[in-house]
């Protein structure tokens, strides 16, 4: 298949000047380059075609003969080999240029980085568990926590140098706190390995801190639970961590927060539960029960007579709150009924009394049970 027109491959005119091809260029090796598509054969195609264009069309001697005599100007030896290798004078600082900020778009750094503060000197996040009780995650609270952590040091300001003294440029890498390296063809830009990408050097270290521009200390901060904060919830605190190193950001500190099992409620989201005991008696002929609540305070329950065993009733607005929210959710309290034990002469004449004179109608269930009964062992 016949080659395209370079300068259509790249979507520029003759009269395009060397920014113009340059920025054509990125945008389509961008767009297509395999780390971006893999497995895509179309994409690798058309990257390989961008890249051999602009090989020749950035090229002055090369790009003039494509202008004179086309892609005949490069057959039989004419001065390339085509394909993806056939750049010949392609300047690899060009080329390290035009992708410096497309590796960019991976580690997430471009090419107006700035060298103070980078990610490479932020300090360290830090975890701290903090253990409440149920009470507390409906009332919410304030705490003071302690912890150890890095500070800035207060003698040199957290630059590392002595006091008088300022950081000198980092030999390595010249100050620009990145590195290029060859691989192949390709031109790869990494974070300078002896400064950490910081551009700077401690040559005259502060003798308080040894040059790190930060010093281990134990730290106290006070701290606001909110209102019905749940079992596991993380709390982030920003800039709480440990100090960055020589002009990095401050970590972030992470509270994890752990309620306690109650020994009433048992809770499920902004619901809470409970289960409360009556006798067979209140069952019966029904009763009104006085139960407590998570804020403290008294509710009342009108259990109707013929109260069966599990039966749940549900009282809205007295559950949890609902964090940075002003509505609650409900608390369910389920009825157990407890067979007497340990009964005494005259309770167990009376029970064997009403036992001759209950009726079936007393017992529905138990008389749909039999019934059913019945008819299994017909069957």
């Amino acid at each position: 298949m016949a080659k395209r027109d370079y300068y259509d491959v790249l979507g520029v005119t003759k009269n395009a000047s060397p920014d113009e091809l340059k920025s054509a260029y990125r945008k389509l090796a961008v767009k297509y380059h395999p780390d971006k598509n893999p497995g895509n054969k179309t994409a690798e195609d058309k990257f390989k075609e961008a890249s051999e264009a602009y090989g020749v069309l950035s090229d002055k001697s090369k790009k003039e003969n494509y202008d004179n005599f086309g892609h005949a100007a490069f057959e039989n030896g004419g001065g390339g080999r085509g394909g993806f290798g056939g750049f010949g004078g392609f300047n690899s600082t060009d080329f390290s240029d035009i992708f410096e900020d497309f590796f960019g778009d991976f580690g997430g750094r471009g090419r107006g980085s700035s060298r103070r503060g980078n990610s490479n000197n932020r300090g360290s996040d830090l975890r701290y568990d903090l253990t409440i009780t149920l009470e507390e995650a409906y009332l919410g609270k304030k705490q003071n926590i302690q912890f150890s952590t890095s500070e800035k040091c207060n003698t040199c300001k957290g630059n590392g140098s002595k006091p008088g003294y300022n950081p000198d440029r980092c030999t390595y890498c010249g100050g620009n706190g990145r590195v290029r390296s060859n691989q192949g063809f390709f031109t790869v830009q990494q974070t300078c390995p002896q400064c950490s990408g910081s551009g700077e050097e401690i040559t005259n270290p502060c003798s308080d801190c040894n040059g790190q521009g930060n010093k281990q200390t134990t730290k106290k901060i006070s701290v606001t639970i909110p209102k019905g904060v749940d079992d596991g919830t993380r709390i982030r605190l920003a800039g709480k961590g440990e100090a960055g190193v020589r002009g990095g950001g401050s970590g972030d500190l992470y509270l994890f927060v752990n309620v306690e099992s109650h020994d009433l409620f048992k809770r499920s989201d902004v619901n809470l539960f409970f289960e409360f005991p009556i006798s067979i008696a209140d069952a019966a002929l029904g009763t009104t029960i006085e139960i407590p609540t998570i804020d403290g305070k008294k509710a009342k329950i009108k259990i109707p007579d013929g109260t069966q065993d599990g039966k749940q009733f549900r009282l809205k607005g007295k559950g949890m709150p609902f964090m940075r929210r002003g509505d609650f959710g409900d608390l369910y309290v389920q009825v157990r009924t407890e067979v007497p034990v340990f009964l005494n002469k005259e309770q167990k004449e009376l029970l064997e009394r009403f036992r001759k004179i209950e009726n079936e109608k007393s017992n529905p269930s138990i008389k749909k049970f039999f019934q059913k009964a019945k008819n299994f062992w017909k069957n």
